[in-house]
């Protein structure tokens, strides 16, 4: 064989091989999550199932434990995007921020009203002491919210005190320190094995609200629009998962959140199965709830828009080319 002949011959194998799917650089994806929750459960089958690696994507997925270190991770672009609450949305949006939420995971609370066993009607919590993960959290507005629609004034009828997570707040529950607290599956099948009370299923007051969804910044979206529509088109893949195999999502639960109670894993998958939309445009009445609570304390936020909070065109860009439908066989 010729030197130009085993020239050629090289120069033919190298370019195969730089042009190969298994060495071409991936596209790669920085996401990151906070809260230990089935709110965060599509997030651990995109890990679980490889379904950004389905697309070419390497992914790295990062639990972080509280949603403020987090959007400090996404505006210091240390992260593409993030699994966090509409808390977070509204707050880093009216000072300035330019965060969005381009996919909606649970559009309402699936909480519940705890209480010791003697109260047993939601006009006695009037006087007592109520228990939250931290002021102005999720579970703070969540609570305020509800005992506003069932008739309670959180801020002259009840006492609201920062209680911690889970474990913290069963504690201040067996103390006395608090009388009742907010609580969501599979955490609430704890609760009333310990003698507490399930007083009122928040969900049945289908308050608009995004407990959950995928944030990410307005410049991510236009520098890495196919990227972040690929994490579009997985979690929209996760949901289907977890909605259509329930046995593996209920795994997925266990492992993740340390809980083996059979009771709690299956009401769990209940209620976040039932909640979780298949097609997850994040709509902007969600975002509207918590800048309505906002307005008296923030003038900006009586004069926020709430469109402009959300992008929902990833969501429609899959809806429209079929993809959702020919998941669900519609």
């Amino acid at each position: 064989m010729s030197i130009k002949t085993t020239l050629a011959t090289l120069v033919i194998l190298i370019t195969a091989v730089v042009h190969s799917p298994q060495v071409a650089a991936q596209e790669r994806l920085r996401l990151a999550w906070a809260g230990f929750s089935p709110t965060n459960s599509p997030i651990w089958v995109i890990e679980d199932r490889k379904l950004m690696q389905k697309q070419g994507v390497t992914p790295e997925i990062i639990a972080i434990s509280a949603s403020p270190t987090v959007l400090q991770a996404l505006m210091a672009n240390e992260i593409d995007a993030a699994s966090i609450s509409v808390t977070t949305l509204t707050s880093s949006r009216l000072a300035g921020a330019d965060t969005v939420m381009i996919v909606g995971v649970v559009p309402t609370f699936v909480d519940h009203i705890v209480s010791v066993a003697k109260i047993t009607r939601i006009e006695q919590l009037k006087g007592q002491t109520g228990g939250v993960n931290l002021l102005g959290s999720t579970s703070d507005l969540g609570l305020r919210l509800a005992l506003r629609k069932l008739g309670i004034d959180p801020e002259k009828d009840v006492q609201i005190i920062p209680a911690g997570g889970g474990a913290e707040r069963f504690a201040a529950l067996t103390k006395g320190l608090t009388q009742f607290t907010i609580m969501p599956e599979p955490f609430l099948t704890q609760a009333e094995k310990l003698g507490f009370r399930n007083l009122y299923n928040i969900t049945d007051l289908k308050i608009p609200f995004w407990w959950n969804g995928i944030l990410t910044r307005e410049a991510i979206v236009r520098s890495k629009r196919p990227l972040m529509q690929k994490l579009t088109r997985a979690m929209i893949e996760a949901i289907h998962i977890i909605k259509t195999e329930k046995e593996y999502a209920k795994g997925l639960f266990k492992k993740n959140l340390g809980i083996g109670d059979p009771e709690g894993l299956e009401r769990a998958y209940i209620a976040y199965s039932n909640t979780f939309p298949e097609v997850p445009y994040p709509t902007p009445d969600g975002v509207k709830t918590m800048l309505d609570d906002l307005a008296p304390r923030n003038p900006k936020a009586g004069a926020a828009d709430a469109k402009t909070f959300v992008d929902m065109s990833l969501v429609a860009e899959l809806e429209k080319s079929g993809f959702i439908k020919q998941l669900y066989k519609k």
